[in-house]
């Protein structure tokens, strides 16, 4: 039997606009049909926003998504970041803020200052907490989807199995959704740009080197939930500098913006980004080289995957077309023609709102899927506790 939920999903991707779409759709009885849609209405998850073009007759009015009505908070976490949002349900941002934070200071630091910025987000925005249904957040590890436990990063030390989404949900009071940061751009990405495209490729070159491949629209994860960690694969067995996993050889270690830094003796990849921007031409020729390097296994990856897109992002895709170049070379010489015939290779177009975005989204799709969806009409449905006599608690303690 088709829910309200479902309901909701067919007006959502396209395939209803209006009532009687939907009653030829579903087969559903025009009872049933106005029962589901009154009870989204009056839930505040669609509204009728217009009137669709009709052959004869009072033209049926338009059912569309309320995107403005809940509202997300988002926090993207990088090795040096702390970037904060509060979005509507269409992954729109409305509000931002950012500041410059190592996450290597510990998971109590850092999530007490997002708890504190999500609340100077709604007290600017004059929005009410109640209005908040989840909250996402993307770090650079790889996750537990379904925990939301960090299961393994080199750059945030003290973070191990610490229960990220209990920190957040304990002063909202709603879902908490925990991703890992490239596969949160390569969605964000993909939403914004590429929603055409079957197969994306991400990879994002900042302090380290991560991955994010989509999939007709849905991250990839592997079986482990750890997929994508392309900067940890070895291009050289036995020399090289030591990379923060403790391996030597690794691409991360060979062209990450850590490995820039240390190379031109700076201390950040943000650094190297200036350097670049202001013309230094050992900073790119640096930044070129590394593209190369990297493309190597970026062709594997294409072969692989053959993704219709890849796309730079992270701190090196602001180095203008230096660092892309280095990519382009190596993975359309390297990779099987037909793999990379109609193969773009871009620089993001979100930059550092990829993250936000990307995790807008993690979090608009779980609170807008149809079981939680029915789950939320059904508890606003069932009739309130009784109140407890006068002079004693309602714990009954």
């Amino acid at each position: 039997m088709l829910t309200a939920g479902h309901i909701l999903q067919l007006i959502r991707d396209g395939s209803c606009r209006t009532r009687k779409e939907l009653i030829e759709y579903t087969g559903l009885s025009r009872s049933t049909i106005t029962d589901r849609v009154d009870r989204l209405i009056e839930a505040g998850y669609i509204h009728e926003s217009g009137v669709a073009s009709s052959g004869g007759g009072r033209p049926p009015s338009v059912l569309d998504l309320d995107a403005g009505k809940r509202l997300v908070l988002v926090a993207d976490l990088g090795a040096g970041h702390a970037h904060v949002a509060l979005t509507d349900l269409a992954a729109r941002p409305l509000a931002e803020e950012h500041t410059e934070m190592r996450i290597d200071r510990g998971p109590d630091a850092v999530l007490t200052w997002v708890r504190q910025a999500f609340q100077r987000l709604l007290d600017r925005t004059g929005m009410p907490a109640e209005r908040v249904c989840g909250i996402g957040v993307d770090l650079p590890g790889s996750v537990d989807h379904d925990t939301g436990r960090l299961l393994r990063s080199f750059v945030m030390p003290g973070w191990d199995d610490h229960p990220i989404g209990a920190s957040l949900s304990s002063a909202f009071g709603v879902p908490v959704l925990v991703e890992n940061d490239a596969n949160a751009m390569a969605l964000g990405e993909w939403w914004s740009s590429w929603r055409r495209t079957r197969a994306l490729l991400l990879v994002k070159v900042s302090t380290g080197i991560g991955t994010g491949v989509v999939l007709d629209g849905s991250v990839y994860r592997g079986a482990e939930d750890a997929a994508g960690n392309l900067g940890h694969v070895r291009l050289r067995e036995s020399d090289g500098r030591v990379c923060t996993c403790g391996s030597r050889g690794c691409v991360a270690s060979l062209a990450s913006g850590h490995a820039l830094a240390t190379d031109l003796g700076v201390e950040t990849s943000r650094d190297v980004v200036r350097l670049v921007q202001a013309g230094d031409p050992a900073a790119i020729a640096h930044a070129q080289e590394a593209g190369r390097t990297l493309g190597v296994l970026l062709a594997t990856a294409v072969s692989l995957l053959n993704p219709g897109v890849l796309v730079l992002a992270g701190d090196m895709a602001e180095t203008g077309e230096h660092y892309l170049t280095g990519i382009r070379e190596s993975v359309y010489r390297r990779s099987l023609p037909y793999t990379t015939r109609n193969l773009r290779i871009v620089t993001s177009t979100l930059g550092r709102r990829a993250g936000i975005v990307g995790t807008a989204v993690i979090v608009m799709e779980h609170v807008l899927s149809p079981g939680a969806v029915d789950a939320a009409l059904a508890a606003q449905a069932a009739p309130a506790a009784p109140a407890a006599p006068a002079g004693r608690s309602g714990t009954g303690a």
